[in-house]
Protein backbone atom coordinates (compact mmCIF):
# COMPACT_ATOMS: atom_id res chain seq x y z
CA UNK A 1 0.00 0.00 0.00
CA UNK A 2 1.72 2.96 -1.22
CA UNK A 3 -0.09 6.30 -1.43
CA UNK A 4 2.90 8.43 -2.12
CA UNK A 5 3.32 10.83 -4.94
CA UNK A 6 6.02 13.31 -3.75
CA UNK A 7 9.15 13.54 -1.39
CA UNK A 8 11.38 16.37 -1.23
CA UNK A 9 13.77 17.80 1.58
CA UNK A 10 12.69 21.57 2.14
CA UNK A 11 15.79 23.30 3.26
CA UNK A 12 15.47 26.15 6.49
CA UNK A 13 17.94 28.53 6.05
CA UNK A 14 19.02 31.98 6.41
CA UNK A 15 18.97 34.00 3.48
CA UNK A 16 17.21 32.05 0.79
CA UNK A 17 17.61 34.26 -1.93
CA UNK A 18 21.31 34.09 -1.17
CA UNK A 19 20.92 30.09 -0.83
CA UNK A 20 19.10 29.74 -4.19
CA UNK A 21 22.15 31.49 -5.73
CA UNK A 22 24.46 28.96 -4.10
CA UNK A 23 22.78 25.96 -5.11
CA UNK A 24 22.55 27.66 -8.87
CA UNK A 25 25.74 28.21 -9.49
CA UNK A 26 27.44 25.25 -7.08
CA UNK A 27 25.33 23.22 -8.86
CA UNK A 28 23.72 24.18 -12.04
CA UNK A 29 19.82 24.24 -10.38
CA UNK A 30 16.93 25.64 -12.16
CA UNK A 31 14.86 27.55 -9.89
CA UNK A 32 11.52 26.04 -11.10
CA UNK A 33 8.98 28.22 -8.13
CA UNK A 34 9.26 31.00 -5.80
CA UNK A 35 6.48 32.10 -3.56
CA UNK A 36 7.39 34.97 -0.62
CA UNK A 37 5.45 36.42 2.08
CA UNK A 38 4.65 40.44 2.71
CA UNK A 39 7.71 41.10 3.56
CA UNK A 40 9.47 39.82 0.84
CA UNK A 41 10.87 36.72 2.99
CA UNK A 42 11.13 33.42 0.67
CA UNK A 43 8.19 30.80 2.23
CA UNK A 44 8.83 28.35 -0.98
CA UNK A 45 11.26 27.67 -3.70
CA UNK A 46 11.44 24.81 -5.72
CA UNK A 47 14.81 24.07 -7.59
CA UNK A 48 15.97 20.69 -9.74
CA UNK A 49 19.59 19.67 -10.88
CA UNK A 50 19.42 16.46 -12.91
CA UNK A 51 16.77 14.52 -11.49
CA UNK A 52 16.89 15.71 -8.21
CA UNK A 53 14.72 18.38 -6.57
CA UNK A 54 14.52 20.08 -3.36
CA UNK A 55 12.95 23.05 -2.10
CA UNK A 56 14.61 26.24 0.21
CA UNK A 57 12.48 28.84 2.55
CA UNK A 58 13.52 31.55 4.96
CA UNK A 59 13.59 30.31 8.49
CA UNK A 60 10.88 32.17 10.60
CA UNK A 61 8.75 32.26 13.76
CA UNK A 62 7.19 28.50 12.56
CA UNK A 63 10.69 27.57 11.09
CA UNK A 64 13.29 28.63 13.01
CA UNK A 65 16.03 26.67 11.04
CA UNK A 66 19.75 25.50 12.58
CA UNK A 67 20.64 29.21 13.63
CA UNK A 68 17.65 29.74 15.79
CA UNK A 69 17.67 25.99 17.51
CA UNK A 70 15.10 24.48 14.85
CA UNK A 71 15.32 21.74 12.41
CA UNK A 72 17.39 22.32 8.74
CA UNK A 73 15.31 19.79 7.01
CA UNK A 74 11.67 19.49 6.75
CA UNK A 75 10.67 16.45 4.14
CA UNK A 76 7.68 17.28 2.06
CA UNK A 77 6.00 14.43 1.44
CA UNK A 78 2.87 14.13 -0.83
CA UNK A 79 0.42 11.73 -0.55
CA UNK A 80 -2.93 11.10 -1.83
CA UNK A 81 -4.72 11.09 1.35
CA UNK A 82 -3.09 13.39 3.86
CA UNK A 83 -5.26 12.68 6.38
CA UNK A 84 -5.07 8.60 6.67
CA UNK A 85 -0.98 8.99 6.42
CA UNK A 86 -1.05 11.81 9.51
CA UNK A 87 -3.00 9.23 11.56
CA UNK A 88 -1.18 6.53 10.52
CA UNK A 89 1.99 8.71 12.04
CA UNK A 90 0.29 9.19 15.07
CA UNK A 91 -0.58 5.71 15.58
CA UNK A 92 2.96 5.14 15.34
CA UNK A 93 4.01 7.28 17.71
CA UNK A 94 4.08 10.63 16.01
CA UNK A 95 3.23 13.98 17.11
CA UNK A 96 1.42 16.47 15.41
CA UNK A 97 3.03 20.21 14.95
CA UNK A 98 -0.24 21.49 12.84
CA UNK A 99 -2.74 19.98 12.40
CA UNK A 100 -3.84 18.27 8.35
CA UNK A 101 -6.28 21.04 7.29
CA UNK A 102 -7.30 22.42 3.88
CA UNK A 103 -5.07 25.56 2.55
CA UNK A 104 -6.05 28.41 -0.08
CA UNK A 105 -2.73 27.66 -1.90
CA UNK A 106 -4.47 24.36 -3.16
CA UNK A 107 -3.08 22.02 -0.82
CA UNK A 108 -4.49 20.23 2.21
CA UNK A 109 -1.62 19.45 4.92
CA UNK A 110 -0.32 19.63 7.87
CA UNK A 111 2.81 19.14 9.83
CA UNK A 112 4.01 16.49 12.23
CA UNK A 113 7.18 15.00 13.88
CA UNK A 114 8.18 11.33 13.91
CA UNK A 115 9.21 9.61 16.69
CA UNK A 116 12.88 9.95 15.84
CA UNK A 117 12.86 13.97 15.86
CA UNK A 118 12.24 14.39 12.28
CA UNK A 119 9.41 16.81 11.20
CA UNK A 120 7.54 15.46 7.88
CA UNK A 121 5.03 18.29 5.63
CA UNK A 122 2.26 15.62 4.88
CA UNK A 123 0.51 17.28 2.20
CA UNK A 124 -2.17 16.41 -1.00
CA UNK A 125 -2.89 18.81 -3.68
CA UNK A 126 -6.42 19.97 -3.90
CA UNK A 127 -6.25 22.60 -6.89
CA UNK A 128 -4.21 22.89 -9.68
CA UNK A 129 -2.83 26.43 -9.72
CA UNK A 130 -0.94 28.74 -11.82
CA UNK A 131 2.14 30.30 -9.99
CA UNK A 132 0.55 33.73 -9.98
CA UNK A 133 -2.75 32.49 -8.21
CA UNK A 134 -0.57 30.87 -5.66
CA UNK A 135 1.70 33.68 -4.90
CA UNK A 136 -1.96 35.81 -4.78
CA UNK A 137 -3.21 33.40 -2.37
CA UNK A 138 -0.08 33.26 -0.26
CA UNK A 139 -0.41 37.33 0.35
CA UNK A 140 -4.00 36.83 0.91
CA UNK A 141 -2.76 34.55 3.68
CA UNK A 142 -0.24 36.86 5.19
CA UNK A 143 -2.93 40.19 5.15
CA UNK A 144 -5.83 37.79 7.15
Amino acid sequence: MSDITELYPRLVVDGADAAIGFYRAAFGAELLERYTGPDGRVVHAMLAAGPARWAVKDADGYDPGPAGGGVPVILALYVADADAVAARMVDGGGTVVFPVADHPYGERGGRLADPFGHLWMIAQRTENLTSDEIQSRTDAMFEA
